[in-house]
């Protein structure tokens, strides 16, 4: 059964998930999904996993300068 973490981020630009995409794709196998709504005030990232902890996705997010906090 899969999880879904939601995320609340500073990713705002196409640019910016262009840069996080290589990062998101290590972290998650072919099976898992992942998606930004830049739509979306908060510029949510949801993420479809089995296995994915919050606070990998947290880490490299912050690490790569960007404003990352899950939403329960």
């Amino acid at each position: 059964m899969k999880n879904v973490l939601v995320f609340k981020t500073s990713v705002s630009e196409e640019k910016d998930i262009n840069k996080l995409r290589p990062v998101l794709n290590a972290l998650t196998p072919p099976t898992d999904l992942w998606n930004f709504d830049l739509e979306d005030c908060d510029n949510i990232l949801r993420i479809e996993t089995q296995n994915l902890r919050a606070t990998a996705v947290l880490d490299s997010l912050h690490t790569l300068g960007y404003l990352c906090e899950e939403l329960h």
